[in-house]
């Protein structure tokens, strides 16, 4: 039976670690050794995934990601009755410190109570936060699984991510024309004046229940006193219908090709990359009834519903892994009021014990 205790102390552990996009190598190695320890071959692959495989057949593939996002380092957990929130000066790491404490505490309790169990896969990836950067570059040739429960979902264990939208990202590198602002500003062309032009003519926020479109950065120019000669424009659309998907990026060509014919002077291009591509869960799928007759056995209520993130479910899906997943206890992520449910917290641990002993 996970010991609350212990994975409290752990997580607070693994949060203090820093570890933001593309620096996860303390965290790789902590859950390495305890993989290790518990008897796995634990091994990396060339982008730096934490694989651990064990022998067995049909093994279940548990994953949850290493890296968090910005304000995220020195991270100060605070234990404040049933939460567990940050010091309000940085993000908690929940997102997705949660998941790999509640894999590594039901992996440890089953070892201990000596239970019997499936045989098991864990992929922890680096540079989830930045695109699936870690599960798009996992090396699949090892890994044997066709089923993956991953701990990366907001809110209690038994919230189910029901969809994930397809993710498109685009960048706008914007050429003006420079000058001294104060002498000679007539001579200038604004790359900061075309980008904000660019900004005026998209759609931004929500656009249905499906779709939303968002600039998320805006960069350019060097000193106050120069008409700036280069910026640069980068957002994001995303949704669940093929068809608004399309409308967003003719949205975008249209918009573009406006500004160009307004300052013909300029040079605006972009670039325009697919991130992560959408699914929908379908219920009856062996993963997805394994998860919920788990939950129910619990006495717990799945709840499936969409979503508008993604996670590395969506690049396991893209190669014939069926992923369902689920809820960690962490709320309000990617905030500084970010906060885990310790509760909650230990439901996920005992989830992952109940899956990984269900029908051993």
């Amino acid at each position: 039976m996970a010991n609350q205790e212990r994975l409290i102390n752990d997580f607070c552990d693994l949060v203090r670690i820093d570890s933001p996009s593309g620096e996860e190598w303390d965290v790789a190695l902590q859950v390495s050794d305890r993989l290790s320890n518990l008897g796995f071959q634990v091994g990396r692959d060339e982008h730096g995934n934490v694989i651990a495989r064990e022998d067995g057949d049909s093994p279940l593939l548990l994953s949850a990601h290493m890296d968090t996002v910005d304000p995220g380092r020195s991270i100060k957990p605070q234990v404040v009755g049933d939460r567990v929130t940050s010091d309000g000066n940085t993000i908690l790491g929940g997102d997705c410190k949660a998941g790999v404490a509640a894999i590594l505490e039901a992996l440890q309790a089953v070892h201990e109570d000596g239970r019997p169990r499936r045989p098991v896969q864990v992929v922890f990836t680096r540079g989830e936060e930045i695109g699936l950067v870690g599960a798009s570059n996992l090396d699949f040739s090892m890994i044997s699984s066709t089923e993956a429960v991953v701990f990366d979902g907001n809110g209690p264990v038994n919230t189910i991510t029901g969809g994930s939208p397809t993710y498109m990202a685009f960048d706008i590198d914007i050429k003006g024309r420079g000058a001294h602002a104060g002498v000679e500003p007539e001579k200038g062309l604004s790359a900061i004046r075309i980008a904000s032009d660019i900004i005026a003519e998209l759609p931004q926020g929500r656009i249905d229940h499906e779709t939303t479109f968002n600039v998320g950065t805006i960069s350019g120019g060097t000193v106050r006193n120069a008409v700036p000669s280069e910026a640069t424009v980068s957002g994001e659309f995303r949704s669940m219908n093929t068809e608004s998907l399309e409308l967003m990026r003719m949205q975008l060509v249209t918009a573009l090709d406006t500004i160009r014919g307004r300052y013909s002077d300029a040079e605006i291009n972009e670039n325009l990359e697919m991130m992560f591509q959408m699914y929908r869960l379908d219920p009856n799928e062996a993963t997805a009834q394994l998860v919920t007759r788990v939950m129910r056995d619990m006495g717990l209520n799945p709840d499936i519903r969409p979503s508008g993130g993604g996670t590395d479910g969506n690049v396991f899906r893209l190669h014939g892994i069926e992923s369902v997943v689920v809820g960690m206890s962490t709320n309000l992520m990617h905030t500084i009021d970010e906060y885990v449910v310790v509760p909650d917290l230990v439901n996920t641990a005992r989830f992952c014990e109940e899956l990984m002993t269900f029908g051993a």
